[in-house]
C-alpha cells in the first residue's frame, strides 16, 4: 500500500488542516449536546421515567452495579415506574438502593415486583429543578464555548505556521462560530422545553 505524502506535523499543533481542527470540534460539541441529555432526563418532571433510576447501583453478587443490570424497568403509568428485579432475592436490595440514591422516592415491594411511585412536585421544587437545568445549560454551553475557543486557536496556529492561508482561516473561523451558535440554539431549545415540562406538568 502506497503511503500519501503528508504535510510535516507543525511543533506542538495536531492538526494538519481546517478539516481535522472542523471534524474535532464537531465531534466534541456532540458530546457536549449528549451529556446535556443525559444530565437532563435525570432531572425530575414529576412524569415518571427510566432515566430518574439510571443513577440508582444495586449492591448484587458482591458488586455494586447499576439497577438495569438486575431488574427490568417499566413505566405502566405516568406517575408509577415498576421495577422487575431478574431473581425476586434482590428486592430488598433493589428497595434500599433506591430509598438511599437520594431522590425523594419512596419505593415499596410486593413479593415480586418494586412499585416506585412518582409523587407530585410542590411548587417550590419545580422552580428549583427548572433553577437546576438553567445551571446545567449554562455549564454545557460554556463547554461550546471552550471548544470553539480551542478549534480557533488552533486554525490560527496553522495560519501562523503557514499550513492554510488567510481566507482559509477566516472562513474556517466563521464556520466554527456558526457551528457553536447552532449547538447553543440546540441546548437552549432543550433547557426551555424542559423547564416547561417541569413547571406544567401536574
Amino acid at each position: 500500500m502506497k503511503n500519501e505524502p503528508q504535510a510535516a506535523p507543525s511543533s506542538g499543533n495536531k492538526f494538519e488542516n481546517v478539516k481535522q481542527v472542523d471534524a474535532d470540534a464537531r465531534s466534541r460539541m456532540e458530546k457536549v449536546l449528549t451529556e446535556l441529555q443525559h444530565e437532563m432526563s435525570t432531572v425530575r418532571t414529576g412524569r415518571a421515567s427510566i432515566s430518574l433510576l439510571d443513577s440508582v447501583r444495586v449492591e448484587a453478587y458482591g458488586s455494586s452495579v447499576p439497577l438495569n443490570q438486575v431488574a427490568q424497568l417499566h413505566v405502566p403509568e405516568p406517575a408509577l415506574i415498576t421495577v422487575q428485579p431478574w431473581d425476586t432475592s434482590m428486592l430488598a436490595a433493589i428497595e434500599k438502593a433506591i430509598r438511599s440514591a437520594d431522590l425523594g422516592l419512596n419505593p415499596g415491594n410486593d413479593g415480586k415486583i418494586v412499585r416506585v411511585p412518582i409523587p407530585p412536585l410542590t411548587e417550590e421544587r419545580r422552580r428549583e429543578l427548572a433553577k437546576k437545568i438553567s445551571h446545567i445549560a449554562e455549564e454545557r454551553r460554556v463547554g461550546l464555548r471552550t471548544v470553539r475557543r480551542e478549534a480557533n486557536e488552533h486554525l490560527k496556529k496553522l495560519m501562523k505556521d503557514k499550513l492554510i492561508s488567510e481566507d482559509e482561516e477566516r472562513q474556517a473561523l466563521d464556520s466554527i462560530q456558526k457551528l457553536t451558535d447552532g449547538n447553543i440554539l440546540k441546548i437552549d431549545q432543550a433547557a426551555k422545553a424542559k423547564e416547561k415540562e417541569i413547571l406544567e406538568f401536574k
